[in-house]
């Protein structure tokens, strides 16, 4: 046997609709004000208000103001040449070589010749530069010499057909001198200090 619930939903629609009809029968609708409606209502006030301030100072974070620049060494060795030297003066004259950053040299070498040679060769330039800063006025606890030797070239060491490419080679000797804008701790991977 089934049971079938009795229409009583459709009634009760019914019956809440026909309350929300005005009245027919002459009654006055009309609803007094009460005292609370006749005040006065304040202007909106937006909650994201201009005429608050934030009491907390957020600074903003500073760019990256190292400074940077490569001394090269294009006939090998590890002797500073004219133009090493001038781009030394440049390095001199920067704001951060007055500051307390770290001076950290990254030293290159080419391919040429094996690999102990190659970091002997560009530890060599290292040394020299920091030798350099230092008698031009430069704490030698600021300064850490990274050797790389062969293994991260700016150019090409050979040209495609496997030859030596002789301006690629003059271009990856050299040391990438780098002065950070505040005191911090140069990376210590592989690096040995100026002083020691």
């Amino acid at each position: 046997m089934t049971v079938k619930p009795a229409p009583i939903f459709p009634i009760l629609a019914v019956l809440m609709l026909a309350g929300c009809n005005p009245p027919t029968d002459g009654q006055d609708a009309s609803v007094e004000p009460t005292a609370a409606a006749e005040e006065p209502v304040d202007e909106a006030v937006s909650i994201l208000r201009p005429d608050i301030s934030s009491p907390i100072a957020i600074e903003e974070p500073q760019p990256d103001e190292s400074y940077t620049a490569t001394i090269g060494f294009p006939e090998g060795g590890s002797d500073l040449n004219a133009d090493a030297i001038a781009a030394l003066e440049q390095v001199r004259a920067s704001e951060q070589f007055a500051g307390p950053g770290a001076i950290i040299l990254r030293t290159h070498s080419d391919s040429g010749g094996n690999d102990a040679a190659n970091a002997r060769a560009s530890e060599k330039r290292g040394l020299a530069v920091a030798e350099w800063l230092i008698a031009a006025g430069a704490d030698a606890r600021r300064i850490d010499v990274i050797v790389f030797g062969e293994q991260n070239p700016a150019e090409p060491n050979a040209l495609p057909d496997g030859s030596p490419n002789e301006a690629g080679r003059a271009a990856n000797r050299r040391v990438e001198v780098e002065i950070l804008s505040v005191p911090g701790n140069a990376p210590k991977d592989g690096a040995s200090k100026a002083s020691d």
